[in-house]
């Protein structure tokens, strides 16, 4: 109101100024279909909807799909990878190796942070062996357990620093495997999934504090794209263009991540105030409203097979659940009802985690049957009490995921299963996971293209959320990931797969098609493989 009365009392050249810095604050804010910014009325503000809060600004610890996919804006990582195990410059211009075990990371000259300061072999170094510190918070760990002197969810217990990691000079890190490695593997994890961190910021922290600290809930020293300027909790997140990109200036100069549900995401899409929805399963659109976007002629859409999954969680350490239980669990639930209800042939069962676009799948590994009969059967020889009450914990944000629950609920009560819900928003049923406090939850995985997936099934690990502790299912994944060719791995995981499938310590609902929606005039935008979306960031704009 005070702006309003003073229009009122301001008129001619007051009113033109008001106005004028009216159109630049909408445009700042993601603006209407128009835009604003730049001359001749060139878009330069880019609005991104999705649905899940970002978790963490950490780039060591994120477990959330949607913190990964806003820390990639701001930090680097050292290859980037826009298809499966095709890799491009980033920080490094390469990570070489004549014999598998001993690896040499070559960094861009060019590369620095946003206060000026080069990225250097020092700051690779340093975070690595930030990773393996014990006393370091982290879901990175399993990215870099190949290091010589690791342990199996990549630290090392004394918190001496990693052996033979070394910065030759300036722009030269050499550093050595515990045993010869698929490189793709090591480019994979190493090299795509873990952000470089400035030493000269992180050294100055407590590493126990790191998790709460300014550096990463308000970072202001990156080397990526684009600068965090502001987070509104569950509202938007503000980011500003790096003008000193070591690979160009982005031709956007703003991105705007803004946090809404389903419904209102298809109607900011058709308004253009939204011009990308962020996809991969933290900014899918409603597949009811799948026809009315693809009727919009300034839209794109297309759904595409992902990476992408649903999970029931049970918690594998409750005794209780044990495997016959489990596998009554997932012989109870009618998955492919809920494919066809609501999904609309938009979504596929799976029979473990691995799915039809992972390089490992294996065909002749069939899920388990919906059998309601047999389902009772084994939880009969399970011994569990069906007297007992079980929470179902459901994540809020998801409109078909809650959907889905409501469905499980039904097919468990149909045998038996005494199960109420719980809805609570997503980081809190995240926290839940990863302290084990839950009985069953509904999750979704974001899974990486290389098919060590050993963080969520081996002790330890930091997205182990089903908290498995099969002394051989951990023994087969080690095994897996240490081999030192695809072929070789990839016999070994079909072997997983089975093992998977036999002992359901997660039950795979459906893997869900990333469905991509964006404005016909942005160049860029998201990608078939949705992780990689971001490796030419710097050039996306709008025509």
């Amino acid at each position: 109101m005070g702006l309003l009365s003073w229009i009122r009392k301001r008129r001619g050249l007051a009113l033109a100024v008001c106005l004028a810095l009216s159109v630049t604050m909408l445009a700042g804010c993601g603006g209407g279909s128009k835009g604003g910014g730049g001359s001749a009325g060139k878009k330069e503000a880019l609005t991104i909807g999705m649905f899940n809060a970002p978790d963490s600004f950490n780039p060591l610890f994120n477990p959330g799909i949607a913190g990964q996919f806003t820390i990639r804006f701001m930090y680097d990582t050292l290859l980037g990878m826009p298809e499966i195990n095709k890799f491009t410059p980033q920080l490094a211009n390469s990570i070489d190796t004549t014999d598998n075990q001993n690896f040499t990371i070559k960094l861009n000259e060019k590369a620095k942070w946003t206060d000026g300061k080069p990225v250097t072999a020092d700051d690779v170094v340093f975070t690595f062996n930030l990773i393996a510190n014990p006393k370091v918070e982290t879901t990175k760990g399993s990215y870099i357990n190949m290091l010589e002197g690791t342990d199996s969810v990549g630290k090392r217990p004394d918190g001496t620093p990693i052996p033979d990691l070394v910065a030759v000079d300036e722009h030269t890190v050499t550093f050595r495997t515990k045993k010869p490695v698929d490189p793709n593997y090591l480019k994979s994890m190493l090299g795509f999934e873990v952000y470089i961190v400035p030493k000269h910021v992180f050294e100055k922290i407590d590493p126990a504090n790191i998790s709460n600290s300014d550096a990463v809930t308000k970072p202001t020293v990156t080397s990526g794209t684009y600068k965090f300027v502001s987070y509104k909790t569950n509202d938007h997140v503000e980011l500003a263009a790096n003008e000193d990109y070591y690979k160009g200036s982005p031709k956007l100069k703003k991105v705007f991540i803004r946090i809404m549900n389903g419904t209102n995401l298809v109607t900011e899409l058709k308004s253009g105030n939204v011009q990308l929805a962020a996809s991969g399963g933290i900014g899918s659109v409603p597949v009811k409203d799948l026809d009315v976007l693809k009727k919009d002629s300034k839209l794109i859409v297309k759904a595409v097979p992902s990476l992408n999954t649903q999970y029931l969680e049970v918690n594998n350490s409750n005794p209780a659940f044990n495997v016959k239980f489990r596998r009554a669990v997932t012989m109870a639930i009618d998955r492919q009802k809920i494919c066809d209800e609501l999904y609309k042939g938009t979504a596929q069962i799976v029979p473990t985690v691995y799915t039809k676009v992972s390089p490992v799948y294996d065909e002749s590994v069939k899920p388990l049957p919906y059998d309601p009969e047999a389902a009772k059967k084994e939880l009969a020889e399970s011994g569990f009490d069906t007297s007992k009450e079980i929470t179902l914990q459901v994540p809020i944000g998801n409109v078909l995921r809650e959907q889905s629950a409501d469905l499980i609920q039904q097919n468990l009560q149909a045998i038996g299963l005494n199960v109420k819900q719980q809805k609570l928003d997503f980081p809190t049923v995240l926290g839940n996971a990863k302290k084990g406090d839950y009985e069953m939850m509904l999750l979704g995985y974001g899974l990486t293209p290389d098919p060590d997936y050993s963080n969520y099934f081996v002790p330890g690990g930091s997205n182990n959320f089903c908290h498995a502790d099969d002394p051989k299912l951990t023994e087969m994944m080690n095994n897996a990931a240490s081999l030192p060719d695809a072929e070789a791995r990839k016999a070994a995981y079909k072997e997983i797969q089975a093992y998977m499938r036999d002992n359901q310590f997660v039950t795979s609902l459906y893997e869900t098609d990333q469905i991509n929606v964006q404005s016909k005039n942005l160049v860029g935008g998201i990608k078939d493989f949705w992780e990689g979306s971001l490796d030419d960031l710097y050039q996306w704009h709008f025509e």
